[in-house]
């Protein structure tokens, strides 16, 4: 991967993937709570840092977005950053997963760099996504065969919506769940490897 500072070869390897969510504004905590036990890569999707609108406080030498993916690839042999960011990472977590991300997954497109990864993913590690969505969105019954898809592939937990006033002004469940909550499942699916 290119110019990432130096891993703690003691500590597994997260990545974290953020996609297009108003909840993409907690990725900041979950990095942050993620950082102090583990190696921590960000990928984030072009509507993520529609969000994010910075990525201060970030580390930019490890967080990668969707023009990354082809930069350093000039011939064949050379680097591909979804295959290399995928055989670093112990874990991926998708916090916040979006419906268009969600539906992209169960489908199997891969038309950007964090779609790509979960395309390639080897679902022998632990892939765990967070959910986060309008009401009526998480309620569509596209959403549950979606879920349904992702875990047939191998989805490891699905950290379910939390129920609140959201972004919009609509109250109802489909905020994402809380960092903590999205911390604490990420550390117990470690626990077993």
């Amino acid at each position: 991967m290119p110019c990432t500072p130096p891993d703690d070869p003691t500590r597994r390897n997260v990545l974290l993937g953020v996609t297009g969510s108003v909840a993409a504004i907690k990725a900041k905590e979950i990095y942050e709570g993620l950082r102090t036990r583990y190696n921590v890569r960000i990928v984030a999707t072009g509507s993520a840092l529609k969000f994010l609108r910075t990525i201060d406080g970030f580390d930019p030498a490890i967080v990668f977005r969707d023009d990354d993916e082809w930069d350093e690839w000039k011939r064949v042999g050379d680097a591909v950053l979804h295959i290399d960011l995928r055989r670093w990472a112990d874990v991926l977590v998708i916090a916040p997963l979006s419906a268009n991300s969600l539906a992209k997954i169960a489908n199997g497109l891969c038309d950007n760099l964090l779609t790509c990864i979960v395309r390639a993913w080897d679902y022998r590690n632990p892939l765990l996504i967070a959910p986060a969505m309008n009401t009526m969105m998480w309620e569509n019954p596209v959403t549950k065969k979606h879920l349904d898809t992702c875990e047939e592939l191998g989805c490891r937990e699905v950290i379910g919506p939390i129920h609140k006033t959201l972004a919009c002004g609509d109250v109802g469940v489909g905020a994402m769940a809380e960092p903590t909550e999205i911390l604490a499942c990420v550390e117990r699916h470690i626990s077993f490897m």
